[in-house]
């Protein structure tokens, strides 16, 4: 589920942690490490949570148009089928799933109001597509999964209690939004969902572990010679002087010429001036960018960079 630059971002974020309280233990970083990737996880399943408590308005609007003493075609022919279906079921009835909701207490989160706002709005601005899967005596899974996926966009893009919800909750969002939408779309177009959810929706080992994991222990156990590396190429800086965020990027970028063999230098580089436009100064991306070529150089030069792959290290 998480990309490399969502892994390097948690990286930053906690060595930016570890440098404010000046604890650079890997036993603690790793443990900081690995809460945000929960975090995230977490934060995936919110989003189709929140999905599936608006769909959930569904079998309240159908008692409304039950109760009415003059229903109109649309009235008589509706039913809560948004909500009850395979595909919201087989998410709300998963156990671990189930758990996880209870555990990280999605429903307070929710707020009381949330799902009705959304709702009314979907119905306001979507009163065609709505109707016509309403209207619908026999829809398909294909069906399900579009009017789904109509809901979820419009929760993303338009509906401005869902993002907001999910800022009050989960500060990563900001971070992490593109991809969340990008997995939970992919969740929806799943539905329904098989019993190995969890595995399949987990982000992924190799980036977690492999490189998240080890870039971190490097970062820890490395910090000096990290600083005696990057100290005599900031020619006229001092390292104190320096932005928090811009030394962080500098020592991970060099960590990842020195252990991650498989990763070309290149995309290193151009990842991290590529996170130091998001997260640090006007001025840091070129900054970023200039240090991290000239320390690949002194690397190169010094036989300190090892490869694996033809065409890697250029």
């Amino acid at each position: 589920m998480l990309s490399r630059r969502n892994i390097r971002i948690k990286v930053m974020q906690v060595l930016y942690a570890a440098t404010a309280e000046d604890s650079f233990k890997v036993k603690d970083l790793l443990k900081n490490y690995h809460a945000k990737i929960e975090g995230s996880f977490e934060l995936l399943l919110f989003n189709i949570f929140l999905l599936t408590k608006v769909t959930q308005i569904a079998k309240e609007d159908y008692k409304k148009r039950q109760s009415k003493h003059l229903p109109t075609d649309f009235d008589k022919a509706f039913t809560p089928k948004l909500f009850e279906n395979d595909l919201i079921q087989s998410f709300l009835n998963d156990p671990y799933i189930a758990k996880l909701i209870k555990k990280s207490e999605f429903e307070e989160k929710a707020g009381e109001d949330m799902a009705q706002v959304i709702y009314k709005k979907f119905l306001e601005s979507h009163h065609d597509e709505y109707g016509e899967f309403i209207l619908n005596k026999n829809p398909t899974v294909e069906d399900y999964r579009e009017i789904l996926l109509t809901l979820y966009k419009f929760c993303v893009r338009e509906s401005e209690i869902f993002i907001e919800t999910m800022w009050a909750h989960y500060p990563s969002w900001i971070d992490d939004d593109s991809l969340i939408i990008g997995a939970s779309k992919k969740i929806i177009k799943a539905m329904p969902l098989s019993n190995d959810f969890y595995k399949d929706y987990l982000p992924d080992n190799e980036a977690v572990n492999e490189f998240g994991v080890n870039l971190t222990t490097f970062l820890a156990k490395n910090d000096a010679r990290l600083l005696q590396t990057i100290g005599p190429e900031l020619k006229n800086w001092e390292s104190d002087r320096l932005a928090s965020v811009d030394m962080i990027l500098l020592k991970m970028g060099t960590a990842e010429f020195l252990d991650c063999p498989t990763i070309p230098t290149k995309v290193t580089i151009n990842e991290y001036v590529e996170i130091a436009k998001a997260y640090s100064t006007d001025k840091s991306k070129e900054f970023i960018n200039g240090l991290l070529d000239r320390i690949y150089k002194v690397l190169s030069k010094n036989n300190q960079i090892i490869k694996e792959g033809r065409g890697l290290v250029d």
